[in-house]
């Protein structure tokens, strides 16, 4: 497992993908656009726009309440890009995994 903290948020594209600036030791970052690990949030397009623009919002809204105070950790599982090209990642703000909180929220479903 590889763990990172972010540096900066640069797009929450939805409740279940984002871009973020990674800080990988020795004043030394990169912009990842993460997938969060087994969960499925509903999308932003389409049917399922309501749905996905309340997960979204939801996941934004904690993220940059983290972002001031504590700060994001992110671990990934592998060091490669699955599918789409991005890295398969849990986050957490204060240790507590937002991907599971996604979960209890009911803002996700199990992927």
């Amino acid at each position: 497992m590889y763990t990172y903290n972010v540096k900066e948020i640069i797009k929450i594209y939805d409740g279940d993908t984002i871009t973020v600036s990674i800080s990988l030791g020795f004043n030394i970052t990169t912009k990842q656009t993460f997938r969060l690990a087994n969960i499925d949030t509903p999308e932003i397009k389409g049917d399922e726009r309501h749905d996905g623009l309340i997960s979204r919002d939801w996941l934004r809204e904690r993220l940059s309440k983290a972002m001031e105070n504590n700060g994001i950790v992110i671990k990934t599982y592998k060091d490669t890009k699955g599918k789409y090209g991005r890295y398969i990642a849990e986050i957490f703000v204060d240790g507590v995994n937002i991907n599971k909180q996604l979960l209890a929220e009911g803002l996700a479903s199990v992927y």
